[in-house]
């Protein structure tokens, strides 16, 4: 079985200078390794034709599958559609249907059409058409001797789209593809070395087949398994084997698997309990709200939050005693209690959350440091509280407070719920 080599090509002065992230090519590289397909390079190319050129010439002589996001636009600097035309020697043409599509979203949209928008439609007449359900530009699909190529927009929602519709899809009726199973363990609470250290033994027994990475971001850290074989549900099976091999040991730490986000797991708890959460959040300003309620039909669990970054409305709103706040200050231990029990009774809800804390870069003193939090979650019967001691940067610190409140809920959640 060949391997199959990929090469992505992303378009665009704007991606070199900085202007915007270049996250297009890291989830394609997702999405082909699951299939095993093996990225080889990434480049990135700016709006030149020499250079764009020479990267396709280039990708040719490495990869069977080149993929190409960006330059698609309406406009004199977008060159990836005629340099594409040129690259594979034909003319660009009128795309009847193209032209059709465009002109329907503009209409959809109660949006006027010029010249420009119109001239979206006319593609390389060697080119595949492939319909842009959620944009303007089409993408366009090329075969030349051994290779096959795609251009798809920049635009990372329209991107996907085109990902998942065509191009995935047709992966395995071009290529032999390996057969690759990954499962991917989510875990908070706990760093990656000290993870390791934990799994150590379990780690060192797996079977040679299956392969074992770790995948750290912000307070969470990634296990994941990817087994190799010609089953594909034999592997799924053995790597489920080698799960519940393992969970004994990391179970406290695990949130889920695969897709799912802690926000997510924490709504499912909620929701199949008949559970109810508020929040009362200072030095995470509105943050942990906003996780909480990316998850779809989170209204059925989630009451309200009070962002009291002001003392005078943790004690006038949610009842911290003046005393307390004179006595220990906004960011303690008294402080993020009564703040999550205030909220919890505000709000009448079984779970009260809280943070209170010095997000930075200023406002930091010699007995509490720039990064020092106080979380609390109360509910019936009980009070919990931690203290963070985090990092030296504002956005860090507020996303870091997001995992760990929430990753305390879940804590009480499962100590008070079995």
């Amino acid at each position: 079985m060949q391997q199959v080599k990929a090469e992505i090509i992303a378009i665009g002065d704007e991606l070199l200078y900085g202007q915007i992230m270049d996250t297009n090519s890291h989830w394609i590289s997702q999405e082909l390794d699951l299939m095993g397909v093996k990225v080889v390079r990434k480049t990135t190319v700016g709006d030149n034709r020499k250079d764009i050129l020479t990267a396709f010439a280039e990708a040719e002589q490495r990869a069977n599958l080149i993929l190409i996001t960006g330059g698609l636009g309406p406009t004199q600097d977008d060159l990836t559609k005629p340099l594409l035309a040129e690259y594979f020697g034909c003319e660009i043409i009128e795309f009847p249907e193209a032209v059709e599509a465009v002109t329907s979203f503009f209409k959809r949209r109660g949006r006027e059409m010029t010249q420009l928008n119109i001239l979206q439609g006319y593609l390389p007449s060697c080119c595949t058409y492939v319909p842009n359900e959620v944009g303007t530009a089409p993408g366009m699909w090329f075969e030349k001797n051994e290779s096959y190529w795609m251009s798809m927009p920049g635009v990372p929602h329209e991107m996907k789209k085109l990902m998942k519709d065509f191009v995935l899809p047709k992966l395995p009726e071009i290529f032999d593809l390996p057969v690759i199973y990954h499962k991917m363990i989510k875990t908070a609470g706990i760093g990656e070395s000290w993870l390791a250290d934990l799994i150590k033994d379990w780690e060192n027994n797996l079977p040679e087949h299956i392969r074992l990475a770790y995948l750290p971001s912000l307070g969470h850290v990634k296990l994941r398994l990817t087994a190799f074989g010609q089953d594909k549900v034999q592997l799924a099976n053995e790597v489920e084997h080698q799960i519940q091999a393992v969970m004994p040991l990391i179970d406290k730490y695990v949130y889920g698997y695969d897709e799912e986000t802690l926000e997510s797991a924490i709504g499912k708890l909620l929701k199949n309990a008949g559970k109810t959460l508020a929040l009362a959040e200072s030095c995470s300003g509105g943050y942990v709200s906003h996780l909480v309620t990316t998850v779809p039909g989170s209204s059925e669990y989630f009451q309200g939050s009070v962002v009291a970054y002001h003392n005078q409305f943790k004690e006038q709103i949610l009842g911290v005693n003046v005393e307390t706040l004179r006595s220990f200050g906004a960011v303690s231990e008294k402080t993020a209690s009564e703040m999550a029990e205030g909220v919890r009774n505000l709000f009448g809800s079984d779970f009260g959350l809280a943070s209170t804390g010095i997000a930075g870069p200023d406002g930091g003193t010699d007995e509490k440091p720039v990064g020092t939090v106080w979380i609390a979650c109360a509910g019936e019967g009980f009070l919990e509280t931690r203290k963070l001691q985090l990092t030296q940067d504002r956005m860090l610190n507020i996303q870091l407070t997001g995992v760990s409140v929430l990753n305390l809920l879940r804590n009480c959640f499962n100590q008070n719920n079995k």
